[in-house]
């Protein structure tokens, strides 16, 4: 499970047969549901190819965040050589085991690519993993999404974010929603003719009319920026708000308040 700065570049560029039920849900059930109560997502669904989802499914979910850490913050191809790196550092031409991790020196991991905060993430992941902080597969395919991220961000270097695209590419949840992906952000921006990025909490609201297929959903806005092409380069994030001005606003606010 890859995980970039946005999620968009995951879309399922293998082909994968609608026939195939790899998922654990039913996808056409899925797309009937949001046509039928989102108009404009029902425009997008006609006009984008059929949702398909990659399933990752030779990955431990210890493998899964490990390669995701690599992935953080860095253009994808260099992340693909840090991991190929981190790879070859396991038995047999396997991803390393969490005790490897651990007995790795922070010089050889450093070689391979990582910094040191990624080396100390790694070194957190591999020893919450043999703690049992971090599930096996069979655990994880047991628990809720909430307790999966509750459990999973108490490792280091993990945030909700990441958790959220191993519920996605890993595990084939079909409701997740995740709402500070600026991919997400982009598409919903372009599908809902919005001229800036939505606050994370405005998209939240508005992707209850989705639910339970947030997954579905969230896949076709990362599809929306792709079908605008460089014309997506024409949304822009909400310009922040001055803080001297914010302060001001609040103490308004108050003086008013005071008044009443």
């Amino acid at each position: 499970m890859t995980a970039p700065t946005t999620a968009t570049t995951i879309l399922g560029s293998v082909d994968i047969p609608p026939a195939a039920n790899l998922w654990p849900f039913d996808h056409k059930l899925a797309i009937a549901h949001l046509s039928k109560n989102d108009p404009r997502l029902a425009r997008l669904i006609e006009k984008s190819i059929e949702f398909r989802l990659n399933i990752e499914a030779m990955q431990s979910p210890y493998e899964a965040l490990l390669e995701a850490i690599a992935y953080q913050s860095i253009s994808g191809k260099a992340a693909a050589t840090i991991f190929a790196r981190i790879k070859a550092l396991g038995a047999n031409g396997r991803c390393p085991t969490p005790q490897e991790i651990l007995r790795a020196r922070k010089s050889v991991l450093r070689k391979a690519g990582l910094s040191f905060a990624k080396i100390a993430a790694v070194r957190d992941l591999a020893q919450k993993t043999i703690e049992g902080v971090v599930p096996s597969l069979a655990e994880a395919e047991k628990m809720s999404d909430q307790e999966l991220v509750d459990r999973l961000i108490s490792v280091r270097g993990i945030g909700a974010w990441t958790v959220e695209m191993f519920l996605i590419f890993r595990l084939g949840r079909p409701d997740v929603l995740p709402i500070h992906d600026y991919g997400v952000q982009k598409g919903f921006a372009l599908t809902y003719a919005k001229k800036q990025i939505p606050k994370p909490r405005e998209l939240a609201k508005f992707g209850e009319r989705w639910r339970p297929y947030r997954t579905v959903a969230s896949w076709y806005m990362w599809r929306a920026v792709q079908l605008a092409g460089k014309d997506a380069r024409k949304i822009k994030k909400t310009p922040a708000k001055n803080p001297h001005k914010r302060a001001a606003e609040i103490q308004s606010r108050a003086a008013k308040t005071k008044a009443r």
